[in-house]
Order: C-alpha cells, then sequence, then structure tokens
C-alpha cells in the first residue's frame, strides 16, 4: 500500500488532480503499477490494496475519491469490496473484471459500481474514464447546490433532480450515479431514439465507439431497476425511454 505524489516535505503537490485520491486494488503487481504509474503521471494521489480485507481498511481510512477495483481478489472479491465500502460512503467505483462476461458487468453494476473495463486495456482509455467519473461526481455536487426546479413525471415514473431520487409508482428506486444521469439524459426528450454513441457522449463524456457495449450494461442494469417496459431498443440505432400514451 503506497501513497504517491508528495513534496519534499510530506505534503501534497500542486499537479492537477492532486487532491484526488484513487485507490487501486488488484492482486496483480504488474496491473497495479501500471495503473498507479499512469494515474500518477495525471497527478492523482494513489494508494493500493492487494485483497479484498485490507481494501475495506484503507477505503475507511483513506476516503479516496474514486476506486479502481478487481472483481476477483484473495479473501473476499471486490463485489463484497464495493458493498462494504458503498455502505460505508457513496464513492464512484470503476471494476476490472478479467472475462469478457455480461453476468459479471451487471452483477458489478447492481452493488454500487459507476464502469467497468474487461482486461486487458488501455492505460490511456482507463485514466479517460476515472477523469470521466470524477466529472460526472462534480456535476452531481454542483446539480445538488443549484437544483432544476420541479419534478419530472413521466406516469408512473418520478425523476426529482435536486435530490437525484427515482420513484416507480411512489416507491423509492436507488439508482448508480451513473443510471441517475443515463436515465435523466433518455427522459429529456421521451420517446426520442438517442443511439449508443450519443447517451455515450452525453453520459460518460466521450465517444469511442468501442464503449457502446458499456451503454448496454447500464442499460439493463437500469431497466432491471425500474422496469424493462420503460426502456425501447431500437435494433441497430440505441434507445428510448417510454411514456405513457396521451
Amino acid at each position: 500500500m503506497e501513497q504517491t505524489q508528495t513534496s519534499h516535505n510530506g505534503t501534497a503537490t500542486a499537479t492537477p488532480g492532486a487532491q484526488r485520491r484513487v485507490l487501486v486494488v488488484e492482486d496483480d503487481a504488474t496491473i497495479v503499477d501500471a495503473i498507479a504509474t499512469r494515474l500518477r503521471a495525471e497527478g492523482f494521489l494513489v494508494q493500493t490494496a492487494g485483497d479484498g480485507p485490507s481494501a475495506v481498511d484503507t477505503a475507511e481510512a483513506w476516503q479516496p475519491d474514486l476506486l479502481i477495483l478487481d472483481i476477483m481478489l484473495p479473501g473476499f472479491d471486490g463485489l463484497e469490496v464495493c458493498r462494504r465500502v458503498q455502505a460505508q460512503r457513496p464513492v464512484p467505483v470503476l471494476m476490472l473484471t478479467a472475462r469478457d462476461d455480461e453476468t459479471d458487468m451487471l452483477v458489478g453494476l447492481g452493488v454500487g459500481a459507476d464502469d467497468y473495463m474487461t482486461k486487458p486495456f488501455s492505460m490511456r482509455e482507463l485514466a479517460a474514464r476515472v477523469h470521466v467519473l470524477l466529472r460526472r461526481m462534480e456535476r452531481a455536487a454542483l446539480a445538488a447546490t443549484t437544483p432544476r426546479s420541479g419534478i419530472l413525471r413521466l406516469g408512473e415514473l418520478e425523476i426529482d433532480h435536486a435530490q437525484r431520487r427515482v420513484r416507480v409508482r411512489s416507491e423509492d428506486v436507488h439508482l448508480t450515479p451513473t443510471e441517475f444521469d443515463l436515465l435523466v439524459c433518455l427522459a429529456n426528450t421521451p420517446r426520442a431514439v438517442l443511439s449508443r454513441e450519443q447517451l455515450l457522449a452525453e453520459v460518460w463524456d466521450w465517444a469511442d465507439a468501442s464503449g457502446t457495449r458499456t451503454v448496454d450494461s447500464h442499460i439493463k442494469a437500469l431497466r432491471r431497476k425500474i422496469g424493462a417496459e420503460r426502456i425501447r431498443t431500437v435494433h441497430g440505432v440505441g434507445y428510448a425511454l417510454e411514456t405513457p400514451t396521451p
């Protein structure tokens, strides 16, 4: 476990992102070193953990701004780490998986992960996703202090922008920050079809077509929470939020 980007007197250096703390949880030393090196170059403070128990302890003590979390870990797995860390405090999680298995992805999103990457991946893309997740959290914090007025109601679906809350048939539905932003993006133009590339650009702030599977997995997770019938798939194009017929 290590902390980086410190000056000779032990204080954080004034580099871009120096106030942002990233905890990398991965038991492969080669991958840990590569991720940590790239994030240090981006100006982040970095600590690492190689198993589930130490990851939870470090997250509680260090209060990171973001977790990069492998699913397969000694002690207990990354899904359990995610559950325990999110129970302490909300924090964006970028989950790593060695398998291109959609079940793993959906389970990860279901326990509070905001995004995922399948190994092997490029360090450039990983760094880009870290920046995007942190920008999204900043936007959410800003929205909480300058809330939009009113509550959007689309039939039995209710979206409260000010509190970032969603209800279906008056029952609260827990969404991750990414899922909430994705739903709002669809709700801004109900019944209109948005392409995967449009959603990727609007919600994730990047437009690399290789990321469209990320959109698909988040849509599936969102459907499970608000009802599959509320999001229509237009094959070969994208998705639309269904609304009651007037």
